[in-house]
């Protein structure tokens, strides 16, 4: 094996991270280490200030203009959840594609058992969406359309600024999974019409496992948003109904007031690096693996095979070797770290066509280099002459 491991498994979590998050962390554990409002004591205060900074930040990442609205969660999973099942009745019906996570769609499937009408339109096999296709989707009984930003599979982007005009043009919201978007593309929940954006600090925001959130525009009836738990807020103690304002309606219990504290420098990070320079290097290494990839005999890589219409997540698989064996070679004999298998979105393998082996899954991020890149082909390279 290599004497430097190469970590492709971005797309799953990033690492490493930028020595800021650990900092901040540490910094908080050290010298805070109170309860984010649920005291006036110094230290209370100082953990506050801690959370609301790290609202900010997410707010000013993604152009949401109140910070107030951003509503911090365990991860994107428990945020998409939120918007789901907190919004939409019996009787609903939502448009999502068939290239989605399971994240959205094992909710939107025990919603069906309660009344909830799913429609899946269909994509492309390289994972485009057609917004024509989303149009004609829509029902007089559409309560939310409800897509991911990109595939975790193939990294294709769906069209959500298009489908963001769609739903404003028929009075619907617009739930965005942005869970592989979230730090590594520009995203402005305003241009791009979003009304709930669903991110997680573990990946492109380089924060840790335990934070991520959803956004809620202001088109969102509050009103109309059941919690996903209800409990302790800090606030409105007096009263054992739940608060009724956001974002305490829907943070019940002690927040991870020290994963939130390395939120906010992954997110300072990359505003400070700047979302442009970000998205260049990884296109650049996108663009790299790709081609050393497509120029091997025995390779089949999937989705768009173009940078610009992708994020730096790439699925391939090698003639005559599961994809399972082949992670477990490039590992064991390279050093090189990805994800194989399904990638929890059964849909999206369906409709590339990698349903039920699954693919080998390189994952980049900001930190990877060139040299990596190169290394990781060579393997690729090395386990397809042999599977020949």
């Amino acid at each position: 094996m290599t004497d430097a491991p190469i970590y492709l498994d971005n797309a799953a979590t990033s690492w490493p991270k930028p020595p800021e998050v650990a900092h901040a962390m540490v910094r908080y554990l050290e010298e805070i280490g109170a309860s984010p409002g649920r005291s006036g004591h110094r230290l209370a205060v100082e953990a506050s200030r801690v959370v609301y900074g790290a609202r900010e930040a997410v707010a000013e990442l993604f152009h949401a203009p109140d910070p107030l609205r951003v509503v911090f969660t365990q991860n994107a999973t428990e945020a998409l959840n939120l918007a789901l099942v907190g919004l939409l009745r019996p009787g609903d019906h939502v448009v999502t594609s068939g290239m989605e996570h399971n994240s959205v769609m094992r909710p939107l499937r025990a919603l069906e058992r309660r009344g909830v009408a799913v429609t899946l339109v269909k994509c492309s096999p390289e994972g485009f969406l057609d917004p024509s296709d989303l149009a004609r989707a829509i029902r007089p009984h559409t309560a939310m359309i409800a897509l991911n930003h990109a595939s975790n599979v193939v990294g294709t982007l769906l069209p959500v600024r298009e489908a963001g005009r769609i739903a404003r043009e028929r009075g619907l919201p617009l739930l965005v999974d942005a869970a592989q978007t979230g730090g590594a593309l520009p995203i402005d929940v305003e241009a791009d019409a979003i009304d709930l954006l669903a991110f997680t600090g573990h990946k492109a925001l380089f924060g840790p496992m335990g934070t991520g959130g959803l956004i809620v525009g202001e088109r969102v009836e509050v009103s109309r948003l059941e919690p996903l738990r209800r409990g302790g807020t800090g606030s409105r103690s007096e009263r054992e109904e739940q608060p009724d304002f956001l974002p305490d309606m829907c943070e019940s219990g002690t927040l991870n007031a020290v994963g939130l504290a390395g939120l906010q420098a992954g997110v300072r990070w990359v505003l400070e690096r700047g979302m442009d320079a970000v998205r260049t290097h990884e296109m650049a290494l996108t663009r790299r693996l790709i081609q050393g990839l497509a120029d091997l005999e025995g390779v089949t890589v999937y989705g768009s095979r173009d940078p610009d219409l992708q994020t730096a997540t790439v699925s391939f698989n090698v003639a005559g070797m599961q994809p399972s064996e082949a992670g477990l070679m490039l590992d064991e004999r390279h050093g090189v770290m990805c994800r194989v298998g399904l990638h929890c979105a059964p849909s999206a393998h369906r409709t590339v066509g990698t349903f039920p082996a699954g693919t080998v899954r390189f994952g980049l991020s900001a930190f990877n280099t060139s040299q990596e890149i190169d290394a990781a082909v060579r393997a690729v390279a090395e386990l397809a002459g042999e599977a020949r």
